[in-house]
C-alpha cells in the first residue's frame, strides 16, 4: 500500500502528544543529564567543527545518539545512544562488540554515567572528560550525581514522540533552504533540538564565554524545539537571528506565536501545536515564516530569503 508523501509527513489522522512540563519535570531534568555525558564524549572526541558542530548529537528512530566517534584505543568507531524505546544506554564498537547500561527508576545519573564510562573504557579505550554538568543549575559531577534519579518510562516515551514529530518539522524546515544550514542537531547543554541557517559572514560573539565565543561568531538564524525548562516551563517551539535585529523583534508573526521578552525569542507553545488541525503544517509555517521575516529584516540575499519560503526541489 502506498503512503502519500503529505500524509507521512505531516502525521495525518494521528494525535501529537502532549507534554505538560510539571507532570514529567523529575523524569525530564535526569534525561536531560543524561544527555550530557554523549555529549561530552562528542565534545572530546569528534573532529572540530564551526560553530560547536562536532559536539552536537542527533536524534535517532530509537533516541539521542552520538556519530560515530573514533575508539581512543585506534581499534575503530564507537557510538553512545541513549535507547528511548528499551530504555537503556547503549555502546556499539564498530566490531559489533556492545554493551548496555539500564535506564530505569529509582537509577542515579552518577550510577548511569559511570557505567557508561566503563563501558566505553571497555571496547574503545578510557577517555578523560571534565563532567560537571553544563549550562544547568546543577552543579554536581556527572558522575557523582545521585540526586536526579527519577527515569518514568511512560513519560520519556512520550518526550520521545513528541521530540520526534519536532524534528521532523525541522528536518522540512530545512530542506529547500541554498545557503549553509546544519543538521537537526540534539543540543545537550539545552536539551533542545535546532535547526541554524548561516549567511556565510562573520560575527562579533555577543560575550567571551566559551559557548558563545564559538557558537556565537558568524551571523546566524535558529529554529528549534525545547521540552520546557525553569525559564519557559513549557515545551515550545522557537526560533532567533544573531546578531539581535530591532525590526525583527517588532515584527508581528501571525498567532499563537509570540515575543517572549524573558528569552529574546519568538516562541511557539507546543499545546497550540498539539490543539491544532494540522500540527505539522502549524509549526512548519512558524518556522518558515520567521527565517523568511528575519533574512529580510537582517538583510541577507534576497535568494536565501526565497528559499526559506521554497520546497525541497524535486530529483529526477
Amino acid at each position: 500500500m502506498r503512503v502519500s508523501n503529505t500524509a507521512a509527513s505531516s502525521g495525518a489522522g494521528r494525535r501529537w502528544p502532549a507534554l505538560p512540563y510539571d507532570a514529567w519535570r523529575a523524569t525530564r531534568d535526569t534525561l536531560h543529564l543524561h544527555t550530557q555525558v554523549l555529549g561530552k564524549l562528542a565534545a572530546r572526541l569528534a573532529p572540530p567543527e564551526r560553530q560547536l558542530g562536532h559536539s552536537a548529537l542527533h536524534l535517532s528512530v530509537r533516541g539521542w545518539e552520538t556519530s560515530p566517534l573514533p575508539a581512543p584505543d585506534g581499534s575503530g568507531a564507537f557510538v553512545v545512544a541513549l535507547d528511548l524505546r528499551a530504555h537503556a544506554a547503549v555502546i556499539e564498537h564498530s566490531d559489533g562488540r556492545t554493551r548496555e547500561v539500564p535506564l530505569v527508576p529509582d537509577c542515579a545519573v552518577g550510577t548511569v554515567t559511570r557505567g557508561v564510562l566503563r563501558a566505553v573504557a571497555e571496547l574503545a579505550g578510557p577517555v578523560e572528560l571534565a563532567l560537571r554538568p553544563q549550562e544547568v543549575p546543577w552543579h554536581r559531577p556527572l558522575d557523582e550525581d545521585g540526586e536526579h534519579a527519577t527515569y518514568d518510562p511512560e513519560q520519556v516515551v512520550a518526550y520521545f514522540a513528541a521530540a520526534t514529530r519536532a524534528a521532523q518539522v525541522l528536518t522540512a524546515l530545512r530542506a529547500p533552504f541554498l545557503g549553509r544550514v546544519s543538521a537537526v542537531n540534539a543540543w545537550w547543554g539545552a536539551f533542545d533540538l535546532a535547526v541554524t541557517f548561516f549567511n556565510g559572514r562573520p560575527m562579533a560573539p555577543a560575550s567571551g564565554d566559551f559557548i558563545t565565543r564559538n557558537s556565537g561568531d558568524a551571523e546566524q538564524i535558529a529554529v528549534g524545539w525545547w521540552p520546557g525548562d525553569l525559564r519557559y516551563p513549557r515545551a515550545a517551539f522557537y526560533a532567533y537571528a544573531l546578531p539581535a535585529n530591532d525590526r525583527l523583534a517588532a515584527s508581528a508573526l501571525a498567532p499563537p506565536t509570540h515575543f517572549e521578552e524573558g528569552l529574546g525569542e519568538f516562541v511557539l507553545d507546543w499545546d497550540d501545536v498539539v490543539g491544532s488541525e494540522d500540527p505539522f503544517a502549524l509549526a512548519l509555517d512558524f518556522g518558515r515564516r520567521f527565517v523568511a521575516q528575519a533574512c529580510e529584516a537582517c538583510g541577507w540575499d534576497t535568494v536565501l530569503t526565497e528559499s526559506a519560503l521554497g520546497v525541497p526541489p524535486p530529483v529526477s
